[in-house]
């Protein structure tokens, strides 16, 4: 099997083959047979390699997770921890959208930052699903009772499914875009998630604590890793319980 990984982190970098080979000391064609073969490296290659292209080697060789350092999978997807929503730099949000090649999934109550911080979000959305990116986007039922014992619990009352109402009437004009699809929830939120492709956000929530207020994981899919599937096998259970978002229902949504 090739390693898709360790070629595509080469190309990100701007580099060819031979350029690799000639600063790690090896010829082009021991840097071939670790991209075609998959052949592990030796460690002082791999930390060299991993220090030229910018990519952790664990990312790049996932078999190491296992091996001598004692690294698990699952500690090897955790990219960063932020201790609130607003440490995690604005970019980063917007980067990941942009950079997603085949999906992008949110579950949210309201998520309201995401077009408050770009308005243009609704247009790089129907851009994605128009490019052939699969867009999968939960937002909480502002009826619902999940949501008004939010409300209550964080002190904002019906503020919260406000928020809803905005986030959907800022949303709407991407409902209808092939390739993008939105569905209401009613679930209790334990944690508000973004994956773009192999990347995911997760935004834990505390009792009585807003959700820019608390800790942000950024996970990183790894082979034999557990954090990034048990999160988005939450999101498809959501999902499979969601009511597709139709264009009456953000217009009895917004009316009420």
């Amino acid at each position: 099997m090739p390693n898709e990984r360790l070629r595509r982190a080469i190309h990100e970098a701007g580099l060819q083959l031979d350029d690799l080979a000639r600063h790690v000391g090896v010829d082009a064609k021991t840097v071939e047979r670790w991209i075609t073969k998959d052949r592990l490296p030796h460690p002082a290659n791999r930390a060299h390699v991993a220090q030229m292209v910018g990519v952790d080697e664990f990312v790049l060789w996932p078999q190491l997770v296992h091996g001598r350092r004692g690294r698990v999978a699952t500690e090897a997807e955790l990219i960063a921890i932020y201790p609130t929503r607003g440490a995690v730099p604005a970019d980063t949000w917007y980067d990941l959208l942009e950079s997603a090649r085949t999906e992008i999934d949110v579950l949210v109550y309201a998520g309201l930052f995401l077009p408050d911080g770009r308005a243009d979000l609704p247009a790089l959305l129907r851009r994605k699903g128009e490019q052939g990116v699969q867009v999968r986007l939960l937002y909480g039922d502002p009826g619902c009772d999940e949501v008004a014992l939010r409300g209550s619990d964080e002190g904002i009352g019906d503020g919260m499914a406000a928020r809803i109402r905005l986030a959907v009437c800022s949303m709407r004009p991407v409902f209808d875009v092939a390739g993008v699809e939105a569905r209401s929830h009613g679930t209790t939120l334990y944690n508000s998630i973004y994956r773009f492709d192999d990347e995911l956000l997760v935004n834990a929530h505390a009792y009585g604590v807003g959700a820019p207020q608390s800790p942000v994981l950024h996970l990183r899919r790894i082979a034999g890793g557990q954090l990034f599937d048990h999160y988005m096998a939450s999101f498809e259970r959501v999902w499979g319980r969601g009511v597709p978002m139709t264009a009456e229902y953000t217009e009895r949504a917004a009316a009420v």
